[in-house]
């Protein structure tokens, strides 16, 4: 997995007892359960984001933009100089830079975080959460959501979740890592009523003139 998508293995955990989410503030809870419950709504979504990369001085290292395309379990997404498709059953990962595919089987397992994850249930039994407040975000109201992850030999210690109060999504994700990197994750657009057709989390190589492919399935 390539840096930029490193963002979405951080929230690759294993799950542990109903005894320590009761641990969590339910405040906060409530807020991610109408998050999860909205999007699940959504019979299929379109969505940009940026990604923004920090040092641990502060410098940002870099800032790409994407766009994924969600229905059932399937998914696509494009960032800067990646694209990445999911049929439900396989994975292609194309690297532009390398004319590249590389094929993998799609496991849905508890230690695999897609697209569809990070916006419904992810949290419930790997961290520790609570609301820290709301705060006004132009027009918005924005709701910040403080977790800690219950695993602590994971690479980050603190994520932040933006939710906003009125649509009941996810604004933006701040991730910290213990060796000070921030990732910050920024929904630009949402939009649950997309019409996405199946082939497009299939990749089609005839799109793809002379690339080249390694199949690991």
């Amino acid at each position: 997995m390539t840096k930029s998508l490193a963002f979405f293995a951080l929230f690759s955990c294993f799950l542990v007892s109903h005894a320590v989410i009761a641990q969590s503030d339910p405040a906060a809870k409530a807020i991610l359960d109408g998050v999860s419950a909205k999007f699940k709504t959504y019979p299929a979504v379109q969505s940009t984001f940026t990604l923004q990369v920090e040092d641990a001085k502060g410098k940002v290292q870099g800032v790409k933009k994407g766009t994924v395309f969600m229905k059932s379990g399937k998914y696509k997404v494009n960032i800067t100089g990646q694209e990445i498709f999911c049929d439900g059953i396989n994975v292609w990962t194309y690297d532009k830079a390398a004319n590249e595919v590389t094929i993998t089987k799609f496991d849905g397992g508890q230690g695999t975080i897609t697209p569809q994850k990070l916006f419904t249930n992810f949290y419930d039994k790997d961290f520790l959460y609570k609301l820290n407040g709301e705060k006004k975000q132009g027009a918005k109201t924005i709701q910040e959501i403080e977790m800690t992850p219950v695993d602590k030999s994971k690479p980050f210690h603190k994520v932040y979740v933006y939710v906003d109060k009125a649509t009941k999504n996810i604004n933006s994700t701040k991730v910290l890592e213990k060796n000070g990197n921030k990732y910050t994750y920024t929904v630009n657009t949402l939009n649950g009523a997309a019409k996405v057709p199946d082939d497009t989390f299939v990749f089609d190589k005839k799109k793809y003139p002379g690339v080249e492919e390694v199949d690991l399935r």
